[in-house]
């Protein structure tokens, strides 16, 4: 037996999982103790601040529904959540579309629209039209791509923080056509501040935060023998796109909308054009950061 103090209990922690058997839960175990425990030491945590820790994750846990995921949301403010999608994005085999964040807000079984309908079905506001296509890499389009949107109403909103969960609104999928072109109806979106009711609202408030994301569309594409690309456009007039508070704005998605733009379906409403581009599949593994609320509560198979 050997006596332990703030160093030795270290190692013998990673000695007693030394012969875990599948070798990246081994991997993984190892280096997040390696890290907790110096994080401990580095900070000199006392008991009462564990104990702290201890009731804000619990609490985390208990704010967790089918239509609300808080562990993403404190993921995604601590900036890990565009930690991992940066990672993963470094990961492709040939360049394609800058990812951004799935969220805590995405939904599977969002309703299907035929090209040029609008996902706007119990919300107003002032309508706008996004078009373009969906491109592999080395610009040619990937016909009947599948085209998944999701976004806030014009007051900032969420279906999911409106309605009963049956009534679906501002998302919705769609097919591209043969030469991978896609266009939809929406209505501007409205930035919003993220959910402040719960203790990751209280944390970042805590920390004398702002809390607000800028004014996006989430978009969900993929056709076979390609990457599943999880993106979003960010509107360049939002007050807060420079200073994100989940840190998922990059430049290369930042979108204005204009009016008269050159090949629109609706001159007549103010445009997006935006082209994505798919890289080939690299690895087996999904690039969702983020999930529908729903079934990242089912059991683990």
């Amino acid at each position: 037996m050997q006596d332990l103090d703030q160093y030795t209990v270290t190692d013998a922690t990673l000695a007693q999982m030394a012969q875990t058997p599948n070798p990246r839960l081994r991997e993984i175990m190892d280096a997040a103790v390696r890290h907790l425990h110096a994080f401990a030491r580095e900070v000199s945590l006392t008991p009462a601040e564990w104990l702290a820790g201890m009731k804000f994750l619990t609490a985390v846990g208990h704010a967790c529904t089918p239509f609300r995921q808080e562990f993403i949301l404190l993921s995604d403010v601590l900036g890990l959540s565009s930690l991992v999608n940066a990672m993963h994005d470094a990961r492709a085999g040939e360049d394609g579309t800058q990812t951004s964040l799935l969220g805590p807000f995405y939904r599977e079984a969002a309703p299907s629209h035929a090209l040029g309908e609008s996902i706007a079905g119990l919300s107003s506001g002032e309508e706008m039209v996004l078009f373009g296509n969906v491109l592999d890499a080395a610009g040619r389009g990937v016909p009947h791509a599948s085209v998944q949107v999701w976004q806030t109403n014009a007051e900032g909103l969420y279906d999911l923080q409106l309605h009963e969960p049956e009534q679906m609104d501002m998302r919705g999928c769609f097919a591209c056509d043969g030469s991978g072109a896609y266009h939809f109806r929406t209505i501007r979106p409205r930035g919003y501040m993220i959910p402040m009711d719960g203790p990751v609202g209280g944390l970042v408030q805590a920390q004398r935060r702002h809390g607000y994301r800028p004014a996006h569309i989430h978009f969900l594409i993929g056709a076979p023998g390609h990457r599943e690309l999880v993106t979003a456009l960010y509107l360049a007039d939002d007050a807060h796109i420079d200073s994100d508070t989940v840190f998922g704005v990059s430049q290369a998605l930042v979108v204005r909308p204009s009016l008269d733009l050159a090949g629109s379906p609706r001159p007549d409403l103010a445009s997006i054009r935006y082209d994505f581009r798919l890289s080939r599949t690299a690895d087996g593994g999904s690039g969702r950061v983020g999930a529908d609320p729903s079934k990242i509560l089912e059991p683990a198979p």
